[in-house]
């Protein structure tokens, strides 16, 4: 009865609204670990939609919280299931917004071993798995919580730099792939302020920044040029100009981001 119960309330978890099961014989698998960087604006559905377009399917599963750390996700059962059970061909891990951007000891210490771990269990369940490393990005005036003196995050350029560092260190060290959003968004700041990729919380994205995101992560996943008709309701000419920049900080780094 309880591993009826377990399998059961495993079934139900999955099956949230706009997800996709995990389990298409021929599709890609994908799991998505994150907050709400990774949910605002169904962004997991935006890359399977962009693959849709490129003749690619993709099973997109996600484990996702509000505000939830990597040393968190490592206590959520449903998520441990599914790492054991294995069969993924990406994993997608994002850490809250700040900790990466927090002084070196303290990210190296809270995690870089959680990162590490994930990276390991994903590796046991799914031997090929490939992990990526999803680099967030500064919040619009720097921090919005408290930096306990930490001055070097209380602007955005600052904060920025901190994550791309935390990102690619976590990247290098576990062998893995780094999806650069951090990055991108810079470039979209400096290029086109008038693109508005910020909620008016200042640090969550709005739909703009999820797509920017979404295009990240397939040109990661797919690693080559490519062009989508699908713009999540943006206006044509934005969405152009994120694909392209998307793409262009993907494939012009590739040796900095750890592809092959």
């Amino acid at each position: 009865m309880n591993r009826f119960l377990l399998r059961l309330g495993l079934l139900l978890l999955t099956a949230v609204p706009g997800a996709v099961r995990a389990g298409t014989a021929d599709s890609l698998r994908v799991l998505f670990i994150g907050n709400s960087y990774t949910y605002y604006n169904d962004m997991p559905s935006m890359v399977r939609q962009i693959a849709s377009t490129q003749r690619m399917k993709l099973s997109c599963t996600r484990v996702v919280k509000g505000g939830e750390r990597l040393s968190g996700h490592l206590k959520n059962g449903r998520l441990l299931e599914l790492l054991a059970r294995g069969g993924w061909d990406y994993v997608v891990i994002q850490e809250q917004s700040t900790a990466p951007a927090r002084p070196t000891e303290q990210v190296a210490r809270e995690t870089y071993p959680a990162a590490r771990m994930l990276d390991s269990l994903a590796h046991a369940g799914s031997p090929d798995v490939r992990v990526i490393y999803y680099m967030t990005w500064g919040h619009k005036y720097g921090s919005v919580y408290p930096t306990h003196g930490y001055r070097r995050i209380e602007n955005y350029e600052g904060m920025q730099e901190r994550l791309i560092t935390s990102y690619l260190e976590m990247t290098y060290a576990n062998g893995g792939w780094c999806a650069p959003a951090g990055m991108a968004w810079r470039r979209v700041r400096h290029e086109r302020p008038d693109c508005l990729l910020y909620c008016q919380d200042c640090f969550h994205p709005s739909a703009a920044g999820s797509y920017l995101v979404a295009n990240v992560i397939f040109t990661t996943i797919a690693q080559r040029p490519y062009q989508t008709d699908f713009t999540a309701g943006l206006p044509a000419e934005q969405a152009e100009y994120l694909q392209r920049t998307a793409q262009r900080t993907v494939l012009d780094n590739r040796a900095l981001l750890n592809l092959p």
